[in-house]
């Protein structure tokens, strides 16, 4: 029997964790959460305080006999959860279900496993922050009253399966206002004039900026030419082309004496970026390499939980990835100066400290960085996967980037007037790197789309009052931009700037709206809002509209924090949100809110009266409003075809079972099932292309068979990865991890895929 037991959240920890420790320490997992509030039921006593009813959950049951097992055979528990209010709580649901005295049960926490770490914290225990527990409670309990009270407004008023959440409904209301935005975006005409310039065989271009020292615009055809006939001798000369975009460009093969006004040259700093948090890892991994949001916590998860096969020592790559603090503690920065004089010199190293700038920041942790900043990632190359690699390099060359000198920039500003009319000025510019420092290993990339196609290269050598020569004028015509649909990257930086919930409940909440059809990934990276995401926004902003708006969702985070400093019991607040905001708003929506009608605004060919939308359960399709006395229905175009593609791959194929495959839908997603089902119980999910190719290629490769046992082996899903297994593991104890070159393989034939794709798209 051992003396300690020391109880972790992930099955990853324990096992390195333990080796750590002296020999009287066990260490073992909870499998994350063991308790929560049961599903099919609201399980909150309103009436009573708000008295929240937890339970064990069904798959933990097993884990919780073990833990209790343990926990009465051991002198002292300590609890090792990972610091923040969630783990804080599940600390103290821990504690009630191995029935222990939370007071006398020792708390300990580390922002990076290493050795040293886990003794220190062990020297240092504290106790359970009460506090911090309840404020996580008055999380749960108010997204609770809101998602089982709404939801059945919503299913009576609009259609069933629907639901309503504090804050996903608020990430689709930016999606559907970004969406509007776009749909009644009136884009206006402009011109640019340009001069391509010729001197000492360079070529460079300059524009038209100011016509009598003043801005000039120009809005057509007719503007650019009655603005050329001051500098050219005979518009005749012209040809007329259109780009990419069918825009018109105009051009003058003519050559024009300028004369040079002046020339400004000024140095511009560019400051390192502060080490990452959760959300701005989430962003530069999408803007980077088009991450999902999920997908960079996984990786991250991975990443912070990492073993080393062969060497047990080398373990935990980089520190606590759900943090939104920007600090770094001493001994990082520190380490971080070695790094940098060893590698780049001394001149390249600049000592900062950052601070967070929300002020509703927990800062529980340091910001994300490598636990060991000497291993820099060429060191595992060949050790990460590819994906683990790119996220690692990312931050190990951020954090180490924010440490070094500020980056110098010369920017060239030239003035140009023509010979033939002085008061125009023609600008060109021109930007170098003098000093690159941190721009040697990281600069941040941005959510705006560029075009450097026409940037000067290099400019000439020239002094006031030269005589350069242009061989060609030339002008444009552009279009104003609608603004550009939210990525996950950009939909993180809006949530953030809004303080809508915390960063490390961002992917969650992008994941749901995507999973549940409110939102759906356009061009394989931006969001775009489904129709019943319109219809549902809609009615929320009508009949909830306090629980809609931006600043109350983030007030309520406020709140939060005042239970968290214990200015507030969270039963007042809660109390508070109830009685006066969603109480009186669910009366208001179950008396006066009727039926949502969507109208198709075209008769029915049967009876010749409306046509209404209506929803099923996943698909949008019309209806006569004259039913059931006209049985007249059609499905919508858009729904159509997208099922239809699926039918023609799919049906009229062999069941496993019995008969032929059908497909069918579900409540969020089409499936397959026998064309006699519900009799022959057999379905299947319908395969992402990912998936597909994945198969394919373990298929082709001859990796379904074990070599040692002859056991078929099937793709299992973990919460974090997929690997190969036994059909009946864990059963069946045969697993084993995919091989590298199959990845290497998927992600060659999805970029193949892509390619062909936007090809097909442009014809």
């Amino acid at each position: 029997m051992s003396k300690n037991l020391v109880i972790v959240e992930s099955p990853a920890k324990w096992k390195t964790i333990e080796k750590f420790l002296w020999t009287d320490y066990k260490v073992v997992a909870s499998m994350w959460h063991i308790r929560d509030l049961p599903e099919k039921e609201l399980w909150v006593d309103i009436d009573n305080e708000f008295n929240p009813k937890y339970q064990v959950t069904k798959e933990k049951k097993k884990t919780v006999d073990n833990l209790k097992k343990l926990a009465s055979n051991t002198k002292e528990v300590w609890i090792a959860t990972d610091e923040d209010r969630e783990w804080e709580a599940i600390w103290w649901h821990l504690c009630h279900i191995l029935n222990l005295d939370p007071i006398n049960v020792k708390r300990i926490v580390f922002h990076e496993i290493t050795k040293k770490a886990i003794e220190e914290s062990i020297k240092t225990p504290r106790n359970i922050d009460l506090k911090l527990v309840d404020a996580q409670q008055a999380r749960r309990i108010l997204d609770r009253l809101v998602w089982y009270k709404v939801s059945p407004v919503l299913w009576k008023k609009i259609r069933k399966w629907l639901s309503a959440w504090r804050v996903q409904s608020v990430a689709v209301k930016l999606i559907v206002e970004k969406e509007r935005e776009i749909i009644n975006f009136k884009p206006k005409e402009s011109w640019k004039i340009y001069a391509n310039i010729e001197h000492d065989n360079f070529k460079f271009r300059s524009n038209l900026d100011k016509v009598w020292w003043k801005s000039k615009n120009f809005n057509s055809i007719e503007d650019v030419e009655k603005f050329l006939h001051t500098i050219l001798p005979n518009l005749e000369i012209l040809e007329k082309t259109k780009d990419k975009k069918d825009y018109i460009i105009l051009t003058w093969k003519i050559s024009i004496e300028f004369k040079l006004n002046d020339i400004i040259k000024k140095d511009s700093k560019r400051t390192p970026q502060a080490p990452f948090t959760t959300s701005t890892l989430q962003q530069e991994a999408s803007r980077k390499y088009n991450f999902w949001v999920k997908q960079t916590m996984m990786i991250a998860q991975k990443l912070y939980e990492w073993i080393d096969l062969w060497d047990w020592t080398r373990q935990w790559l980089i520190t606590y990835m759900r943090t939104d603090s920007v600090n770094l503690s001493n001994f990082a920065i520190n380490w971080s100066k070695d790094v940098i004089l060893k590698l780049f010199g001394n001149k390249y190293h600049k000592e900062r400290h950052y601070k967070t700038k929300q002020a509703s920041a927990q800062e529980a942790h340091e910001a994300i960085r490598p636990v060991d900043l000497s291993k820099n990632p060429d060191s595992l190359r060949w050790t990460l996967d590819n994906q683990e690699f790119k996220l690692y390099d990312l931050i190990w060359k951020r954090t180490i980037a924010s440490q070094m000198e500020d980056a110098i920039l010369e920017i060239t500003t030239m003035d140009f007037s023509p010979i033939i009319n002085t008061n125009s000025n023609w600008i060109t510019k021109w930007e170098v790197i003098k000093f690159d420092w941190f721009m040697k290993l990281y600069t941040e990339s941005s959510d705006e789309e560029t075009n450097d196609e026409n940037e000067n290269i290099k400019l000439p050598k020239l002094n006031i009052w030269d005589i350069v020569k242009s061989y060609e004028i030339w002008s444009n015509q552009t279009f104003s931009k609608p603004p550009a649909r939210y990525t996950e990257a950009s939909l993180v930086k809006k949530l953030e700037s809004e303080w809508i919930w915390r960063p490390s409940t961002y992917a969650p909440t992008i994941t749901t709206i995507i999973d549940r059809w409110y939102i759906e990934k356009f061009e394989k990276k931006y969001l775009k809002p489904t129709d019943i995401a319109y219809t549902t926004t809609d009615f929320l902003e009508k009949y909830f509209t306090k629980m809609m708006n931006y600043s109350f969702t983030s007030n309520v985070e406020l709140d939060f924090d005042k239970i968290a400093n214990w200015d507030e019991k969270y039963q007042t607040m809660l109390g508070n949100f109830w009685n006066n905001t969603l109480k009186k708003d669910l009366e208001n929506a179950w008396e006066n809110a009727e039926r949502v009608i969507e109208m198709v605004w075209k008769a029915c060919p049967e009876c010749w009266k409306d046509l209404i939308y209506r929803f099923s359960k996943t698909w949008k399709f019309i209806w006569c409003s004259w039913r059931p006395e006209c049985k007249y229905i059609e499905r919508d175009e858009k729904d159509t075809t997208a099922l239809d593609a699926l039918k023609e791959k799919y049906e009229w194929k062999p069941c496993p079972e019995w008969w032929t495959i059908v497909v069918k839908t579900w409540r969020f997603w089409p499936f397959l099932a026998s064309s006699l089902y519900p009799e022959v119980k057999w379905i299947w999910k319908i395969k992402s292309e990912k998936d597909q190719l994945l198969e394919d290629i373990i298929k082709e490769k001859g990796l379904l068979i074990d070599n040692e046992t002859w056991e078929e082996l099937v793709i299992k899903n973990s919460k974090r990865w997929q690997f190969l297994a036994a059909k009946k593991y864990p059963e069946v104890k045969i697993a084993k991890p995919i091989p590298k070159d199959v990845w290497d393989e998927l992600k060659k034939r999805l970029e193949k895929n892509e390619e062909n794709n936007t090809e097909s798209e442009k014809e």
